[in-house]
Parts: structure tokens; C-alpha cells; sequence
């Protein structure tokens, strides 16, 4: 599970309780399957949503 534009992949940590006790945990990127244009062509990749959301933003 790794964006194929940016890198991002999961996090790791702990989730920390009311009562503090720690366990293992990880956060993991919200990958989606999409076809984009890669260079002139039509590609399908996994892409973060971050990624997906500032490739399509408009210019100012």
C-alpha cells in the first residue's frame, strides 16, 4: 500500500488510552485505484487522494 506519485505509505505508532496503555497501531494512507494521464498517456495507478485532489485543482 504506497502512492505510486508521492511515496506515501503507512505510518506506525500507538494508540494511547485513557488509561495510557499503549498497543501498536497504524495509519494507513487512503489509496485509490485511478486511470490518469502519465506523460501524454493513459495510465492506472494507485494514487493517495491527496495526489488525485491537487493533480485535477484548478491554476490561479
Amino acid at each position: 500500500m504506497k502512492c505510486e506519485i508521492c511515496g506515501k505509505k503507512a505510518d506506525f505508532g500507538c494508540s494511547v488510552s485513557h488509561s495510557k496503555q499503549h498497543t501498536l497501531r497504524r495509519w494507513l494512507p487512503n489509496i485509490q485505484r485511478a486511470t490518469i494521464m502519465v506523460e501524454g498517456r493513459k495510465r492506472k495507478v494507485k494514487i493517495c487522494t491527496r495526489c488525485l485532489r491537487t493533480r485535477y485543482k484548478p491554476a490561479r
